[in-house]
């Protein structure tokens, strides 16, 4: 099987996160970001990630792929989801910050899904309209916004580490990683004690690279 992947995309890393969990003999193919074509011709829209199935016939959306992998082999192993209501909220909360602190980085770093120039521009264009700020702006501001996100990261004291439910992952986890995730790519964000840890236990269980060694 092959997921056809943006590494930065949170949809993507929710299908990487479960692949990883249940070390699924998937390959992870990096699709260029402007190249629309690609996605269209696979599942008839501009959608990732996208799974090629073992037929050879695809299927898109991220929590579709997600259910697919942990049950492929007969054995699911992803508990129902506890706290949507409590992650949908604090989503809410960081995406205006994370947005701005984290588009202008993506172009900073090497990502695969941006090794050409047309890539790279076709990103920036687009998402520099979502913000209404220039990458170069948006970045230039970083110190506010991570003094925001700073706040909205100590609202996460009801996480419950993978360690204090024997290593087990829910859907929850799925759905509230990502975000962690890719915000380790921002420098001078402070993680509480109990977040960082849930983001380090989470990714080892996942097999999901982690941003720190490049952060900006």
């Amino acid at each position: 099987m092959k997921l056809f992947i943006f590494d930065h995309c949170p949809f993507c890393i929710k299908a990487m996160m479960v692949a990883g969990y249940k070390k699924a003999s998937i390959e992870f193919v990096a699709l260029q970001n402007h190249d629309i074509e690609a996605r269209i011709e696979k599942v008839g829209a501009n959608l990732v990630p996208i799974l090629q199935k073992p037929d050879g016939s695809y299927m898109a959306e991220s929590l579709d792929i997600a259910a697919y992998i942990d049950q492929i082999d007969g054995k699911p192993a992803l508990g129902q989801s506890v706290d949507a209501n409590k992650i949908a909220q604090w989503s809410k909360k960081t995406r205006p910050y994370s947005s701005l602190l984290l588009y202008p980085r993506w172009l900073k770093i090497d990502l695969p899904e941006f090794q050409c120039q047309e890539a790279k521009e076709w990103f920036h264009k687009k998402k520099s309209a979502t913000i209404d700020e220039s990458f170069d702006d948006a970045f230039s501001h970083s110190a506010q916004y991570i003094t925001a996100l700073n706040a909205v990261l100590t609202e996460l004291d009801w996480l419950i580490l993978p360690s204090e439910r024997d290593n087990n992952l829910t859907y929850d986890d799925v759905n509230l990683f990502p975000s962690l995730r890719n915000l380790t790519v921002v420098k001078g964000l402070v993680f509480p004690t109990q977040v960082r840890q849930y983001i380090d236990e989470v990714a080892v269980l996942t097999n999901i690279n982690l941003y720190d060694n490049v952060a900006l």
